[in-house]
């Protein structure tokens, strides 16, 4: 207020405090501008300097307070998260690891949950922490889970683990209500119809990981369908035994089928060492035949080319021949005994007489 206006403890008009009548007299009414100034003047006290210094200032702050507010969408996905960005809480956009941005509260919020977290759920046990209570020998059965009809109508106890990642974070909050709890209704559908579909004994021996590769495929052809959001990354069983009512007399029989197999390794064992060592002897023996034959026909053919040779020469010169022959044999036949020599007209003396068996004896001495 000026100081003429307190001087004269009027309005800013020359109105006479008595009233705005000019009589003095009756009640005054609310002055307007005055409740108006004062309330500027209470401004004034908080806002330092001028009034126009005070309105620029306060445009000022106002300008600050909304950069701040717009500042504030700013947000950070990490390398293990994916942003789920709400407009009024209803799902806009899934937004990837780095800087992004929204527009700030209260129009738009933001949801970063892990999704490279690796999740467990167990299928037919549990172990003292999720059960509670202990049981002595670190898991307590779920008889109701782990109980499964096998295809040749036997009854198999199997547990088993599904681990589980996140693979869409909007599907995952938004479109399922109960990720564990879909997960694992969905994992022990799976794993009954696959042991509905195969016998007992592979399912106790070799063939674990064809089931759990099939139980895989199920799981998350059914989490897809819901479409949750869920990877499934591995499917491990981790026991697969008879009831408890039988189990001693399947592992008698697994004791004698492994009897069995070790006996029928020891059989072709011994038949591998065998066989080839008996078609190594035959196909020697074999060898052997051919070589003989060969050289048997060889000869043959040697001795007959050498009988036609000798039948040619005979047929030129019979007489010759015969006499050559005749030679040759005697030859033979009389090579290693002693010989004495008669001249055939001698008659019947043996003179003269020449000692070929001395004369040799005396050529070989010398």
């Amino acid at each position: 207020m000026s100081d003429d206006f307190k001087q004269s403890g009027g309005s800013p008009w020359g109105t006479p405090p008595g009233g705005g009548n000019g009589s003095g007299r009756g009640p005054t009414p609310p002055d307007i501008d005055k409740i108006i100034r004062e309330f500027q003047e209470k401004i004034k006290k908080f806002l330092p300097g001028g009034s126009s210094s005070g309105g620029k200032q306060a445009i000022l702050v106002l300008i600050i307070l909304g950069f701040i507010w717009l500042a504030s969408g700013l947000y950070r996905v990490l390398p293990d998260e994916q942003g789920v960005v709400l407009r009024f809480g209803k799902f806009i956009k899934t937004t990837q690891p780095g800087l992004n941005y929204h527009i700030p509260f209260p129009v738009e919020t933001v949801q970063t949950p892990k999704v490279t977290k690796v999740n467990r759920m167990d299928i037919g046990f549990r172990s003292e922490r999720d059960s509670g209570f202990s049981t002595g020998g670190g898991v307590a059965d779920v008889p109701q889970e782990s109980l499964m009809l096998t295809g040749d109508e036997n009854i198999v106890n199997i547990d088993f683990s599904v681990f589980w990642v996140i693979k869409d974070a909007g599907k995952f909050l938004f479109e399922i209500q109960d990720p564990e709890g879909t997960v694992k209704a969905a994992a022990e559908t799976a794993m009954r119809e696959v042991i509905a579909k195969s016998d007992i004994q592979p399912i106790l021996t070799e063939g674990r990981a064809k089931i759990e590769l099939e139980t895989q495929e199920i799981i998350q052809s059914i989490l897809d369908e819901y479409q949750s959001g869920i990877q499934i990354t591995q499917v491990q069983t981790q026991k697969a035994d008879p009831p408890d009512q039988v189990i001693d007399a399947f592992r008698d029989v697994q004791a004698a089928r492994a009897d069995m197999e070790r006996s029928k390794n020891e059989a072709e064992a011994y038949a591998n060492d065998v066989i080839p060592r008996a078609r190594g002897e035959a196909q020697k023996i074999l060898q052997a035949a051919e070589a003989y034959k060969k050289e048997v026909v060889a000869k043959a053919e040697g001795e007959a080319s050498r009988f036609v040779s000798i039948f040619t020469e005979y047929d030129k010169a019979k007489e010759v021949t015969q006499e050559r022959m005749y030679l040759e044999t005697m030859e033979k036949v009389l090579a290693d005994i002693e010989k004495v020599i008669i001249e055939k007209n001698a008659g019947s003396g043996v003179v003269p007489y020449l000692p070929l068996p001395e004369l040799s004896k005396k050529k070989a001495s010398n």
